[in-house]
């Protein structure tokens, strides 16, 4: 398949039932605390997609302005916030997608979301943009996922979904990788153009003509996370780490360790057995 091709198909994020049933309970009080609400549907990629499209649409006139759920519920009314979560509750379940135990998948990309936040602001980028690509980076793969099983079911037997080579992977045997899918929805769906660039660069931030920091930023906080998942020996993370980056935002990989704003967890593997 073509990415035009895997691009003109219905790609629904799935939203986390967890998330949106405690949503429906915060929203359902006489007085909703904005800041729990915020907190929550920051951990729920689909409810954050729709919070940011609906916040850049035309309605506001604000398209590409808006980065992140917190300025999102800032121009909203929480009416249209319910609405969201109550059409989200009506279909919210993990829908299963080959290849990926999605629990597992948002935990990760919960990760690198936050240290992509906190590597953000040593590089002077915009901390919530960054959080927000960080959150979004990987959604490309769920959708190659659904849109081309058979050919990621045998990807999935070469290389896990979250090896640090899987992008390459990926672009050398479909010519294109999940950066690019997860761009090309991010741009159909109306999001800010500096998320969209993040996305869609973040294997590759400053080749050739590109030079994209917010992805810099992205790439040292994906190597981060995946390398924390696979635990990687001091010498592997050493050996590893995308200095060619670093050097461009000037930070080296003490300072990119040292930003480790969570407790992390231990995740599942990714890959289904068998």
């Amino acid at each position: 398949m073509k990415l035009n091709d895997l691009l003109a198909t219905q790609f629904v994020l799935p939203s986390i039932p967890k998330v949106v049933a405690l949503l429906l309970s915060e929203l359902g009080r006489d007085d909703p605390d904005l800041k729990k609400i915020n907190q929550l549907i920051s951990t729920d990629p689909a409810l954050t997609t729709r919070l940011l499209q609906t916040a850049n649409s035309g309605d506001f006139n604000l398209a590409g302005k808006i980065n992140s759920v917190s300025e999102s519920l800032a121009v909203l009314h929480l009416a249209q916030v319910r609405a969201m979560v109550q059409t989200a509750a009506a279909a919210a379940s993990l829908k299963a997608i080959p290849g990926i135990q999605l629990q597992s998948f948002w935990t990760y990309s919960l990760n690198v979301a936050r240290s992509s936040r906190s590597l953000a602001g040593l590089v002077r980028q915009n901390q919530q943009a960054a959080f927000t690509s960080g959150l979004l980076h990987a959604m490309g793969e769920l959708a190659l996922h659904l849109g081309m099983p058979q050919e990621l079911a045998k990807l999935d037997n070469q290389i896990p979904v979250l090896d640090l080579l899987r992008a390459k992977l990926e672009q050398q045997t479909f010519g294109f990788c999940y950066a690019q899918v997860g761009a090309g929805f991010a741009r159909r769906w109306g999001l800010p153009e500096s998320i969209v660039d993040a996305i869609e660069h973040q294997d590759a931030p400053f080749e050739g003509a590109v030079y994209e920091p917010l992805a810099g930023v992205i790439h040292l906080a994906v190597w981060r996370a995946r390398a924390k998942e696979a635990n990687f020996s001091a010498n592997v993370l050493a050996v590893t780490f995308p200095g060619e980056v670093g050097d461009v935002l000037g930070l080296d990989i003490d300072m990119v360790l040292q930003q480790d704003p969570i407790d992390w967890p231990t995740l599942a593997p990714l890959r289904k057995p068998g």
